[in-house]
């Protein structure tokens, strides 16, 4: 998809708020600072739409972001993050939580993992979630410059193998530095939308 067009449509601190609207969804999950709003920024040639923080937990809420008028992206809040309260992460949990298995709307969600490192509990309990909601998940395996290529389908295999992929699952090698696998992930999700702009 060629993107012209991005807009922040609302940040939502509870399901009221979430927009009242027939446009497909696509969610970015992950634990804070893997990458989640960098990824999004990518995708839609934009430097900062969705601002991206060097301190973890900072987004808080649900953001979703109008593409094309025909896509909502999205972005979830970071969980893992140690910082943050007790009572705030229970609160993000509830509202993701909600989100992810009541949205009519929501077409895909795209677990976001740093790919030099083994995925974490958390990273395990998110795509276990998933996976019971969603017949299939793409992993985007964020950070990809940071590793040389010769170990590229090693890291690969240790996410496979951990999450215990499915074979309808993907997984994407993703830099936001260079824009490695950034066509890969629209060929994705314009297959799931299935629109030609």
């Amino acid at each position: 998809m060629n993107v012209t067009k991005s807009e922040l449509i609302i940040t939502a601190g509870n399901p009221s708020q979430f927009p009242n609207n027939e446009v497909v969804e696509i969610a970015f999950a992950g634990k804070s600072n893997v990458g989640k709003s960098s990824l999004i920024n990518t995708l839609i040639n934009r430097k900062a739409l969705a601002r991206t923080s060097s301190q973890p937990g900072k987004t808080q809420t649900i953001n979703f972001y109008n593409i094309q008028d025909v896509i909502n992206f999205v972005d979830l809040p970071g969980y893992g993050y140690a910082r943050v309260s007790k009572t705030s992460r229970e609160s993000w949990g509830k509202l993701i939580e909600n989100y992810l298995s009541n949205r009519k709307t929501l077409k895909q969600v795209v677990l976001l993992l740093d790919i030099r490192h083994a995925p974490s509990e958390n990273d395990k309990m998110m795509y276990d979630w998933i996976s019971h909601y969603h017949q299939n998940v793409i992993i985007v395996a964020t950070k990809q410059d940071k590793i040389n290529r010769s170990q590229l389908q090693k890291h690969i295999n240790i996410i496979k193998n951990a999450l215990n992929l499915r074979e309808q699952d993907k997984i994407v090698p993703f830099s936001a530095t260079t824009k490695n696998g950034k066509d890969k992930i629209w060929e994705l999700i314009d297959a799931l939308v299935n629109v030609e702009i």
